[in-house]
């Protein structure tokens, strides 16, 4: 008699619960309509285990992310001393550059200095002093 009417009971409250799910919901107050209902309790969810790696496998990974990385670093200071280089050599073609130029130069040097006093300024921003 029991039995009959515990399974009576279940059904009951399968047939309640089935209802439960057929009806429509509402949009949610919080608005985030995309979420659904859980149907089934977090304990019955499948967990799928992690996969493992072995020993080695996980140093052979280890000294391949080293290697790579020295790698990098190796390859980011040629760059930087190939960088420096070009910045050296370009500083001193400048500097032969402007040399060559003062070499170059038809410069009349002032012996009698008493003529600077009797210069006009536009003259005396032209005299430059080496």
């Amino acid at each position: 008699m029991e039995a009959a009417s515990s399974n009576e009971s279940q059904s009951i409250a399968n047939k309640a619960k089935q209802i439960f799910h057929e009806i429509p919901r509402g949009k949610p107050k919080s608005g985030r309509g995309w979420k659904t209902t859980r149907t089934e309790r977090h304990s019955t969810i499948k967990k799928v285990k992690r996969f493992k790696t072995s020993w080695a496998e996980k140093m052979s990974l280890k000294d391949q992310k080293r290697q790579t990385k020295e790698l990098q670093v190796r390859l980011k200071e040629q760059k930087d001393r190939a960088k420096q280089l070009k910045r050296e050599r370009a500083e001193e073609n400048r500097r032969k550059k402007l040399e060559n130029q003062r070499k170059a130069e038809i410069v009349q040097p002032i012996k009698h200095t008493a003529k600077i006093k009797k210069m006009k300024k536009k003259q005396l921003r032209m005299i430059e002093t080496r």
